[in-house]
């Protein structure tokens, strides 16, 4: 069977021992990928260490010429791109193209890098004295991300990594990892040198690997919040820099006011696009008023009805399978959970059978009413296609309901009212807020990240927030001889 290898120096490795990869919507096991060790790991830092001096060098533009050639390479190259996504993950091609726009929006942000890392100058400080500030590469850099963006997630780290002159080494997940290993090549063939980009497949030994090396000066990563949070322990008890983006139960806040049908249609695609397998998906609808959450339900429940679900490598989809059987026998235990502890399950989706595909693992759009904030399905993170229906009495009581989660990933209101909206954009307490915008994820010249328990570290992901990580501030103050010279020594503190 064939098997995803490594990527390393330039070169593709294999691995003894491996790890299965399925496509979820028909179950089968479709290849395998090499299941990396510490060794593994020890010889693409080995890669990465040995390119750096060179590549940290190399001007600024020429850098950003790699990336031209890169974007160009990924939109030739998109269909295959995405059927290997479609393949592994189990998302619509049409979802899955989307991601990969999306990821190619921040290769664009990291084509202007000659611009982001201009510094600051100020001429005589001093007597005789200039002082500028530059940005400079870190060294080896390393990110570890999850499944439900094979394609994206990683375009969020690389991409500005290298353009600041860093080298990389990628973790991708075992789960879906081919379409991370294609688009590496793909930077190859855009002119990086070897060693810059390094693709190391993998379980738990790899990750723990690549936080414990010395060489490795930062991590970022995107997954759950346990994981996120252990992660970011470890990988700064190492002494590196770590952002770690983790989970969420992002909130959509309906009030009396707003357009249902709109609120309805926007929903649909929030709660149950990717088969609600985003951190930024939207899982609880908080209702102001019973009018309005039974006016929204009553407009959702035939849509949920009509989802047209099956193998995401067909077109024409609204939602394909979860990524594994172990995956969707959790969601299933959420909703068998919801409905013990007394939500009324308006729309049920477990018993969804795909003809031609009933091994895969599919579960049909499930819509709760009557949750409670005590309840398991409202508190914890389900990543599947499941919204649940809140009902409160205020935008007050709505305002305090999401601020008490200990998520803060993102959130949307919808309303017509735009002292409301000001109002809630003020005082949430997410990191990303949407107005009528379901899905208020970033573009990517500005950066992605939420707060409380969502985000451990205190950049965020892309945009401006990028440079910063992914590089470090040295400030130069410098004084050449003149007929201006000290004539004694000066002990107090200079001003």
């Amino acid at each position: 069977m064939q098997q995803t290898t490594h990527w390393i120096n330039g070169e593709h490795l294999s691995e003894a021992s491996s790890l299965p990869v399925s496509n979820p919507s028909t179950g089968e096991t479709i290849r395998e990928v090499a299941d990396g060790n510490a060794e593994t790991v020890a010889r693409a830092v080995a890669a990465a260490e040995a390119a750096f001096p060179a590549w940290h060098d190399t001007p600024p533009a020429k850098r950003a010429q790699v990336m031209y050639r890169f974007k160009q390479l990924l939109e030739e190259h998109s269909e295959r791109l995405v059927q290997l996504v479609s393949e592994e993950h189990g998302k619509t091609v049409e979802d899955a193209m989307g991601e990969l726009k999306r990821g190619i929006e921040n290769v664009e942000y990291a084509c202007g890098v000659p611009e982001l890392l201009k510094g600051e100058y100020s001429h005589n400080t001093g007597p005789g004295i200039d002082a500028w500030s530059n940005f400079q590469p870190l060294g080896v850099v390393a990110g570890i991300t999850p499944f439900n963006f094979p394609a994206m997630v990683p375009l969020w780290m690389y991409p500005m990594a290298i353009a600041c002159g860093n080298t990389f080494i990628l973790k991708p997940s075992e789960k879906d990892p081919t379409a991370a290993l294609a688009v590496a090549e793909l930077l190859a063939e855009a002119g990086l040198p070897n060693g810059v980009m390094n693709v190391v497949q993998g379980g738990r030994e790899t990750v723990e690997a690549l936080l414990d090396t010395p060489a490795v000066k930062a991590v970022s990563f995107v997954g759950s919040t346990p994981i996120a949070e252990a992660i970011y322990s470890r990988g700064s008890a190492a002494g590196k820099r770590v952002q770690a983006l983790g989970g969420a139960k992002n909130h959509a806040i309906v009030l009396p006011d707003a357009d249902i049908d709109n609120a309805a249609n926007t929903l649909m695609g929030a709660a149950y696009g990717s088969a609600g397998e985003r951190c930024m998906a939207i899982s609880v609808a908080v209702c102001v008023g019973d009018d309005a959450a039974d006016r929204l339900i009553a407009a959702m429940q035939p849509k949920i009805a009509e989802l047209k679900i099956g193998p995401g490598t067909e077109k024409g989809l609204d939602m394909g399978a979860l990524v594994t059987a172990e995956h969707r026998d959790k969601v299933l235990g959420y909703i068998e959970d919801g409905v013990a502890a007394g939500a009324k399950l308006v729309a049920d989706g477990r018993n969804l059978k795909v003809a031609g595909h009933e091994d895969g693992f599919f579960v049909g759009g499930c819509l709760f009413d009557q949750v409670t904030p005590e309840m398991r399905i409202y508190q914890e993170e389900i990543f599947g296609p499941v919204l649940c229906v809140v009902r409160v009495d205020s935008l007050d009581e709505a305002i305090a309901l999401t601020n008490a989660h200990e998520y803060g990933n993102g959130t949307c209101l919808f309303t017509r009212d735009g002292e409301a909206a000001r109002r809630f954009a003020d005082q949430i307490e997410v990191g990303m807020v949407g107005i009528n915008v379901p899905l208020p994820v970033p573009v990517a010249y500005h950066s992605f990240g939420g707060w409380k328990r969502s985000l451990f570290g205190d950049l965020h992901a892309y945009g401006p927030d990028a440079v910063r990580f992914y590089t470090r501030r040295k400030a130069i103050s410098q004084r050449w001889p003149s007929s201006f010279e000290t004539s004694h020594a000066e002990f107090s503190f200079p001003s």
